[in-house]
């Protein structure tokens, strides 16, 4: 039986001609195809391609010229439901990919379903073509399943880094929100894209009209690409708490062999009860708490979105024994690891057959 009809809404986001119409090369505009992939952000596409529309609006000329296309040509639905328009598949436009047009990948739930042959091909010759090509959200799971990152410093929505970190174990993923290496640029996504934007504009026409944009959009700041997506609500700005982040940091890079606040301490020049008065104050819950935290919340995402053994989890948040993993994960999250991997949402059906 057919399932039944869902209507759709369809979002009108391009500024580029009628379909099949190329993009024009004039050496003054910065031409970008952005590929939307199925499950894709709607709060990541529109951070990025709203600064590029209000760059052309402030500045008075085209600066940023931009298609969406899908990889079948047809519309794709985002995460939220909301379906987008395209103007051209990805084979459409394959060939008019050069040095003077970049690639901008946008993917977000159910990326790791989207590893099929053809489009690891698709990105390998891209990649050859020394096109420019920047993964927001999700789509560096792509750019590593293709394997055309090599062992190079990337990032990815923070929601996925202990996965990518796991599966591709040559990969050096940062908690950044956006890192640039080469022709790639890896971007977290979701607000991280209006950053990157930001930068992009910023590079191409200077402060003052990335100040601009900021003003128009009520932002009184945009961050530079090493700001970490870690860190707690309330600290990035904050000028005691900043005393916080590299203890965080700390602990961050050490979830799987987790150290005494002793060697923590000696390592940030704190003391233990400054510490203590530090978690204390801006997060209210001790270091141990939030080490743990840390710990749990890798076990979280490794149960979720890999097929990785139990155990092997276990041992990498820091556990010795699958016991007493089991019990911590039960005590955080109410359930057992081994439920929640049962309890796993189907994958979104993509269409595509490795």
């Amino acid at each position: 039986m057919n399932a039944p009809h869902k209507p759709s809404t369809f979002l009108a986001v391009t500024q580029l001609p009628a379909k099949d119409a190329p993009i024009p090369g004039e050496r003054c505009v910065t031409n970008l195809v952005v590929l939307v992939l199925p499950g894709f952000s709607q709060l990541c596409l529109a951070s990025f391609v709203e600064p590029l529309r209000l760059a052309n609006s402030l500045g008075g000329s085209d600066l940023f010229r931009w298609r969406i296309i899908s990889l079948d040509g047809k519309a794709v639905e985002c995460a939220s439901g909301i379906s987008v328009g395209v103007t051209n598949s990805l084979a459409d436009v394959e060939q008019s990919l050069a040095p003077d047009v970049s690639l901008v990948l946008c993917a977000g739930e159910g990326v790791e379903s989207l590893r099929a042959h053809q489009l690891r091909s698709t990105l390998r010759r891209i990649v050859r073509a020394k096109v420019p090509i920047y993964a927001l959200g999700t789509a560096t799971w792509l750019l590593a399943d293709a394997a055309v990152l090599g062992k190079a410093r990337c990032t990815i929505h923070w929601s996925r880094i202990a996965s990518l970190s796991e599966t591709f174990e040559d990969l050096y993923v940062d908690d950044a929100l956006f890192v640039r290496n080469g022709q790639i640029v890896t971007c977290a996504g979701e607000f991280a894209a209006f950053d990157l934007a930001i930068d992009l504009i910023q590079q191409r026409s200077g402060d003052q009209l990335a100040s601009n944009i900021c003003q128009h959009v009520a932002a009184d700041r945009w961050r530079d690409g090493c700001s970490y997506q870690s860190v707690p609500p309330g600290l990035r700005y904050s000028g005691p708490g900043k005393r916080l982040l590299p203890i965080i940091k700390l602990m961050e890079a050490n979830l799987e062999e987790p150290l005494t606040l002793e060697q923590v301490s000696r390592q940030v020049a704190l003391s233990r009860r400054q510490i203590e008065r530090l978690f204390e104050r801006h997060l209210s819950r001790t270091p141990f708490q939030h080490y743990l935290a840390l710990r749990m919340a890798k076990a979280r995402q490794l149960v979720k979105m890999t097929d990785m053994p139990i155990i092997k989890v276990a041992m990498a948040c820091g556990f010795v024994s699958s016991s007493h993993f089991s019990k911590t994960f039960r005590d955080h999250f109410g359930q057992q690891p081994t439920e929640l991997r049962l309890a796993k949402p189907l994958e979104r059906q993509t269409g595509l057959q490795r």
